[in-house]
């Protein structure tokens, strides 16, 4: 199964767009997989290709469903409803009722709001309903899959939205303007960066679209209450530093403040490598690393994952081997279902990605 090298992007054009199939292993330094699972790449651009639903159904006649998301139900007097994005005000009338999902983890981000969007991007090539285990079960009939390639917009069209989120993407302004004339796109964040969109900021963004505001904030304070749990369990995490890193092809990159994955592992209570703050982030999110340069992660903790390589390409190369931390068994290599819950990010992977990761780290540092 093929996956997004925008792991990277979202995990970079470059590094993110799509790796292969993997399974859910994990491994530590010291006990590495070798499944040939290849998450997160850079970020891909924002092109995309619709595939057909798997069940058969056709796009016109599916509909996006609006359930009750733990609890919550949608809020109708929450319409009119206005987003500030990077492109302007963009307004609601509405309750939607044919949304599509086009940002990085936008369409786990509407389910996890009880709202089924009629077509997804599969950044991550997962098929089927497009979303990981974490958030299986929760779409009564599969979406029309979109797939990172080109922007298809007749296939857009002809799922006939009256919504679509874009919200973790490549802000690209002419995408933007020929999705608005499909229909109302909520796009990056006013301010916003190509796939820095942050989780709170995509959650508050989806909510306030689907006029779910107090569900949104509901869904981010539980984040909020599980990392928590974790700093209060691991208190001596705070303030050592990490690097969150990956490896795609024979190109290395490391993920700088704002991006996804760094910033889930700052929410455990670590901070930046101070030394892969100070590399130029060409990539937008990511800082590109050649094999003369890995000695740079080196951190109280290096978290790394692979990008359509085997994952034995990071755990048995000998020049990152001989990072200090490395060495030293202070380092944890994620792939599989692990690799791209940590990718994606989004409030339905968190839990998924805090059960599986914590351990790993506990068992490299707390020692």
């Amino acid at each position: 199964m093929q996956r997004s090298l925008h792991l990277l992007v979202a995990g970079a054009v470059a590094l993110a767009v799509v790796a292969c199939g993997s399974d859910d292993s994990t491994s530590s330094s010291t006990d590495a997989t070798t499944d040939g699972s290849t998450e997160p790449t850079p970020p891909a651009e924002s092109t995309t290709e619709s595939v057909p639903s798997t069940d058969g159904e056709s796009a016109e006649s599916a509909e996006s469903t609006v359930s009750t998301p733990a609890g919550a139900e949608p809020d109708t007097a929450g319409f009119p409803a206005t987003v500030e994005t990077a492109f302007g005000e963009v307004t609601v009338d509405e309750q939607p009722e044919r949304v599509v999902a086009l940002g990085w983890g936008d369409a786990e981000t509407a389910l996890a709001l009880g709202v089924q969007p009629v077509g997804a991007a599969d950044w991550l090539g997962f098929g089927g309903e497009g979303v990981g285990p974490w958030a299986a079960g929760l779409y009564d009939a599969p979406p029309e899959l979109i797939t990172v390639a080109e922007t298809p917009y007749e296939a857009i069209a002809a799922l006939d939205p009256d919504l679509i989120l874009n919200v973790r993407s490549g802000g690209d302004a002419a995408e933007h303007d020929l999705l608005t004339e499909i229909a109302p796109t909520i796009g990056i964040p006013e301010g916003g960066d190509a796939f820095l969109t942050s989780q709170e900021q995509q959650v508050t963004m989806i909510a306030a679209a689907l006029g779910q505001p107090e569900a949104g904030q509901a869904l981010l304070d539980e984040i909020d209450a599980q990392f928590e749990a974790v700093r209060d369990a691991h208190p001596d995490w705070a303030g050592q530093t990490v690097s969150a890193a990956t490896r795609f092809g024979d190109q290395w990159g490391a993920y700088v403040d704002g991006e996804g994955r760094l910033e889930f592992l700052k929410s455990l209570g670590f901070e930046q490598n101070p030394a892969v703050a100070e590399l130029d982030a060409s990539g937008g999110f990511y800082a590109e690393l050649s094999g003369e340069e890995l000695n740079v992660l080196d951190a109280d903790l290096i978290v790394a994952f692979p990008i359509q390589i085997e994952t034995t390409e990071i755990t048995g190369d000998p020049i990152f081997g001989q990072i200090p931390a490395v060495a030293d068994g202070r380092s944890v290599i994620v792939d599989g279902d692990l690799s791209d819950a940590y990718s994606i990010n989004t409030t339905l992977s968190t839990a998924y990605t805090l059960e599986n990761i914590v351990p790993l780290i506990s068992e490299a540092i707390d020692r």
